[in-house]
């Protein structure tokens, strides 16, 4: 395999984001466009807050596997952004306010029991990755930022627009997202272009992006197939 130049291997990387973010899931366009009820708006804040807390979980494995201190420090923001520093909330907090907005009581939510099966072992997988996998992978997995500004967008303007149920003060949690994510999918961004240096670490590097999306989709296809159709709910899983 030949050497991708940095703007054909930066091409590949946004082209699997066009073929497989979670945006052109059969969920989030029916999440998106309004056509959920409460009770299914509830059960994706209360799976996707498994997936949110594994954030700074994920991103301190990163930390820990990083070389430097300066690159330490870049990605450790990452971490504060989610789990909040001194006087300010992070995005773990600001989820949950999100939860409890819908209805739904903080202490179940955080306890993890109702949510769904798949959601669990799709949200760990991804931790296992970035564990096991080299730091070029893992980094790379992080490259779903790159899509996450206009999902964001769309998915506020469709929830309020949709929702009587859903305030700004629901969605408070996307706004520092819509900074947040476009600095960190460019760090990361320059650090793959930067330190995959043959055709086969390119590769690795959109392999691991195409995993990351493949996370993505498949809490939304348990979603889907509990709380819509075949509307098939797990034991012990959240009941609208």
């Amino acid at each position: 395999m030949t050497l991708l130049s940095a703007n054909e291997f930066e091409g590949r990387l946004r082209a699997i984001g066009a073929e497989r973010y979670h945006n052109r899931h059969a969920f989030h366009r029916l999440l998106h466009d309004g056509k959920l009820n409460k009770g299914q708006v509830q059960a994706w804040a209360l799976n996707r807050y498994i997936y949110q807390s594994r954030i700074p979980i994920k991103d301190a494995i990163i930390v820990s596997r990083l070389p430097t201190p300066e690159l330490r420090a870049t990605w450790r923001v990452r971490i504060e952004d989610h789990d909040g520093t001194d006087g300010s909330d992070g995005g773990i907090a600001r989820w949950l306010k999100l939860t409890g907005g819908l209805g739904l009581d903080g202490a179940m939510v955080t306890s993890e029991q109702a949510a769904l099966p798949a959601t669990i072992f799709a949200a760990d997988a991804y931790v296992h990755f970035v564990q096991n996998r080299s730091v070029l992978e893992a980094v790379a997995s992080s490259l779903t930022e790159l899509f996450a500004p206009t999902i964001i967008a769309e998915r506020v303007e469709g929830m309020l627009g949709g929702y009587d149920f859903v305030t700004k003060e629901t969605l408070a949690y996307f706004g520092k997202r819509m900074t947040q994510a476009p600095r960190d999918a460019d760090f990361a961004l320059r650090y793959c272009i930067e330190h995959a240096r043959t055709r086969k670490e390119q590769q690795l590097c959109l392999d691991a992006l195409t995993f990351k999306c493949n996370v993505l989709w498949a809490m939304l296809d348990a979603l889907h197939f509990a709380y819509v159709t075949p509307g098939l709910i797990p034991p012990g899983a959240f009941k609208p």
